[in-house]
């Protein structure tokens, strides 16, 4: 799906501080960058780069020391606590602790989402939810594991509900913290199908953290890598197929042998 050129976020000379010292290095420094409408954005780094702020600045859990950002036409510092909330809404997210409610099933916590915003205005009748959360247990291929609780799921099953609950909203824009960072090759790919799937069906903005340079050569359209704060450099991607991604005896071969 191409982009269509409407920035969904917009990061204007932001720089974020945490802590009271004078010579603490900012966790962002005047950071600009736009994230277009239908991208997959990635963003990489080491550890403390920035990546986890940058994110939760989008989702509006943190804000700018200084400078602007935009998330969905909104500016996210100054919202109040009502208009923020629905922001939210249209903002899905997955991260690396899926955290998966043990005591319900799958269908139960993908129905999540919809049951909180029963009493709402736009909230769904229950024929509604269950026809939603079976459409979107058909998506991610786990029809099958409807009535199953976490604890018997393998890891890329998991994720793929943790997908599903994000997704089940329809959200404008996905956030994904290293969703593949504990998953062998086959099940990434089936993660990386449901993310370019999302961004296909639903137009969904997808932003994805990770160390793993082989998902973003697979899925993403841009790169941003961060390096003490700063962003370093943005790179395009010539792009490889998510479904040619090498088996994990060809990565141990890579790996492991001169």
């Amino acid at each position: 799906m191409a982009t269509s050129g409407t920035a969904v976020v917009e990061f204007a000379d932001v720089t974020k501080t945490f802590g009271d010292h004078a010579d603490e290095p900012p966790a962002l420094h005047d950071i600009t960058l736009t994230i277009d409408r239908g991208e997959i954005f990635g963003v990489i780094g080491e550890s403390g780069a920035g990546k986890s702020t940058f994110l939760r600045m989008i989702n509006g859990l943190t804000s700018p020391d200084s400078g602007s950002l935009t998330v969905l036409g909104q500016p996210v510092a100054t919202l109040a606590r009502g208009p923020l909330r629905d922001l939210r809404r249209d903002i899905g997210v997955v991260f690396q602790s899926i955290d998966l409610l043990t005591s319900r099933t799958v269908r139960r916590n993908v129905a999540l989402p919809l049951r909180l915003r029963r009493g709402t205005s736009d909230a769904m009748s229950r024929d509604e939810e269950r026809k939603a959360v079976d459409d979107i247990l058909a998506f991610v291929g786990l029809t099958h594991r409807a009535d199953h609780y976490p604890a018997q799921l393998s890891g890329g099953e998991q994720q793929r509900v943790g997908l599903a609950r994000a997704l089940i909203t329809r959200p404008s824009l996905l956030l994904c913290d290293e969703p593949t960072s504990s998953l062998d090759t086959s099940t990434t790919a089936e993660v990386l199908r449901v993310l370019e799937g999302a961004r296909e069906r639903y137009g969904t903005t997808v932003i994805v953290i990770t160390h793993d340079l082989d998902v973003v050569k697979a899925i993403c359209d841009r790169v941003a890598l961060f390096e003490r704060g700063r962003l370093r450099e943005e790179f395009r991607i010539e792009k490889t197929d998510y479904r040619t991604l090498p088996d994990y005896y060809e990565q141990v071969k890579r790996e492991l042998l001169p």
